[in-house]
């Protein structure tokens, strides 16, 4: 029972296959029967070749011209290979039916080997995304059920297993663990996930034991919506493919025409008999059909996409992929993109007796009943640290917040606010405050209550800390040749030209509005043509709409970053738009490699065909061979 099962999967996957090697063998046998005169057999089996071969393209190139009114190549193939056997049955040269059966054989060998070329492609895409489990384990009154990932609702609670793979998107509510993202995000090591985390579909849980809610239908997880994308990277045709196409329908009707004339003309002027006459006209319709050069890009294309996915880089279609080979000029956001959006305490500064120690947990202690982005940096830089949270905590709003630690009253807050209770400030340390706020810095000042009134302990300077990649990247685009970088932020100027002078941008646009941007990416565009615009993908989505390439950063999951860019950094590293880039410019190389190849291909059997040197059969090889080869060229992009 395997082998009939196994055999009916290989029809069903490679029919194409299937067709080839059964027209192969019946022309090898058509072949043997001629060989030893039974042309009654030979006659039986030969036509049985042509049709099993010949079908799948007759099928394709009668739909196109009946529905479309065009010619394309599949209807040439067909027409050369009859036009053979036509004119050995007139002529009674039966080799010349054997030369139609070669045609039709090798063009369904090539149809085959594109087929796998392209389902080559197509795996090692689907192989990234095709790594959610059928079923999750949902905990219902307690008790664990198994039920289709298409039946969840949000707000179930899911139960994931060390080792298992992660059913779908969502809010961790019990436990702790590392989850390996490399098929989502490309990062290399497992990222550590606890309560109040969201974690992916198709993620890997590492040791711990997960508990999660569904925060989302599992229908808009974020792998989904990558395989979706993907998916209609697959259909899309870029520029340059539908110039192809469109070439290919005048180029179709001019075969015709130059071969109807090839077919009446020499004998009248060159006084070629009629069987040279036709032959030469078929195989011209044979060298000169197009298909080389209609595989020449969009393999590439593919295979590009599947790369970059690879590497955690989502190219939405061919068509960005082009243009980041193309791309002259970049404008970089600053929060999120360039540095880390995650502010960090920076420095400390004391005074007097107290320590580093001393400032940071006394901050912290307060800040601890706090939510606000600076607290929790606090908060963070003082976890080394043993403290105890404040008791009789009061926040006003925009200036800071006191309270209570070991019985003595400590206040947290800005300048202005400190100096409502501190009389006179520290000179030293106001002088290096400045300074910090200078270079970009947020300060918060540290006063505790004495005998007589309150006594500053230091002062924290906390800022949005430069990517460690950020430098190393920009340097690296410039050796690249990309003629000019710039910064676009809405931040003040004082702190975007001090981000800018660390990572070696010159170029400083701050302060903007949203449609701010639009104008530099507008003028950039003017001058640059093809621009490529990099941020978080949801402050600065109308500047990616408008850049020729919008690529976000961060956000993963975001909705807006794989909606309004056109290529999303899965795993939040800057460095990947180097890959990106040169992926794109290794993509148009091998793109121009392949028209060449094509179009030397045709040049070389329509100088050989009309000196008299390529016959039928050589005129197949030569033209399918080609087309072979530059599919197979295409996919060197899958490394």
């Amino acid at each position: 029972m395997l082998y009939p099962q196994r055999f009916n999967q290989f029809t069903q996957e490679h029919p194409d296959t299937l067709a080839a090697m059964l027209c192969g063998l019946l022309l090898f046998l058509g072949w043997l029967a001629l060989s030893f005169g039974w042309l009654g057999f030979a006659l039986l089996l030969l036509p049985a070749a042509y049709i099993i071969g010949g079908y799948e393209s007759a099928r394709e190139g009668l739909t196109t011209l009946i529905k479309e009114k065009e010619l394309d190549v599949d209807l040439l193939m067909i027409v050369a290979a009859l036009g053979a056997a036509t004119l050995g049955l007139w002529r009674r040269e039966y080799h010349l039916i054997i030369d139609g059966a070669i045609l039709i054989l090798i063009f369904a060998i090539s149809g085959a080997l594109e087929g796998y070329a392209m389902r080559r492609t197509e795996r090692s895409i689907r192989s990234l995304m095709s790594l959610t489990p059928d079923t999750a384990t949902v905990l219902q009154k307690g008790e664990e059920t198994t039920v289709p990932i298409n039946q969840l609702q949000v707000g179930d609670e899911i139960i994931v297993k060390p080792g298992e793979l992660i059913p779908t998107d969502g809010m961790i509510v019990s436990g702790y663990s590392t989850i390996n993202q490399a098929a989502i995000t490309g990062e290399s090591l497992p990222v550590e996930k606890t309560v109040g985390e969201e974690v992916f579909a198709g993620t890997l849980n590492g040791y711990g034991a997960l508990q999660l809610k569904l925060h989302k239908p599992a229908s808009s997880s974020l792998i989904q919506r990558v395989i979706r994308l993907v998916e209609q990277a697959q259909t899309e045709a870029p520029p340059s493919q539908e110039f192809i196409e469109r070439l290919e329908k005048g180029y179709a009707k001019v075969i015709v025409i130059a071969g109807l004339l090839l077919a009446t003309l020499p004998p009248f002027v060159w006084g070629w008999d009629w069987e040279t006459t036709i032959y030469r006209a078929l195989t011209f319709l044979v060298v000169a059909s197009p298909c080389a050069l209609m595989a020449a890009i969009m393999p590439t294309l593919l295979s590009g996409i599947a790369n970059g996915a690879k590497q955690g880089i989502l190219f939405k279609n061919g068509a960005q992929l082009e243009k980041m080979g193309k791309v002259r000029a970049i404008a970089f956001d600053k929060t999120g993109t360039l540095t880390t959006g995650q502010v960090q305490v920076s420095q400390v500064l004391t005074t007097g007796e107290y320590s580093p120690e001393n400032v940071l947990t006394a901050a912290a202690a307060l800040e601890s009943s706090s939510e606000h982005p600076i607290a929790q940096a606090i908060v963070q830089a003082a976890n080394n640290y043993n403290w105890v949270r404040a008791t009789e905590v009061q926040a006003i709003p925009g200036q800071g917040i006191f309270g209570t630690v070991s019985n003595q009253t400590v206040i947290v807050g800005n300048v202005s606010f400190l100096q409502q209770y501190v009389t006179q400030l520290p000179e030293e340390l106001q002088a290096k405050a400045t300074f910090w706020e200078e270079q970009g810095n947020t300060v918060v000042w540290v006063a505790q209550a004495q005998e007589v009134g309150y006594a500053v302990m230091g002062a924290i300077a906390l800022a949005d800390t430069i990517r460690p990649e950020a430098a190393n990247t920009i340097a690296q685009l410039r050796q690249m040749g990309i003629e000019q970088i710039v910064m676009i932020t809405g931040d003040n100027e004082r702190t975007a030209r001090s981000v800018a002078q660390q990572i070696g941008i010159d170029q400083v646009f701050a302060g903007l509005l949203p449609e701010d941007k639009l104008d530099v990416i507008r003028s950039l565009q003017k001058k640059y043509h093809t621009v490529a615009m990099v941020g978080d993908g949801i402050n600065d989505a109308p500047a990616l709409a408008q850049a020729s390439v919008g690529v976000a950063m961060g956000a993963v999951g975001s909705d807006v970053a794989l909606e309004t860019a056109d290529i999303v950094l899965m795993a939040d590293r800057l460095e990947k738009m180097t890959t990106a880039i040169k992926l794109g410019r290794r993509s148009q190389s091998i793109v121009k490699q392949n028209v060449v190849i094509a179009l030397g291909f045709i040049g070389l059997l329509l100088a050989g065909n009309f000196l008299g040197n390529v016959n039928l059969p050589i005129g197949v090889i030569g033209h399918e061979g080609s087309t072979v080869l530059v599919t197979l060229s295409g996919l060197r992009l899958l490394k």
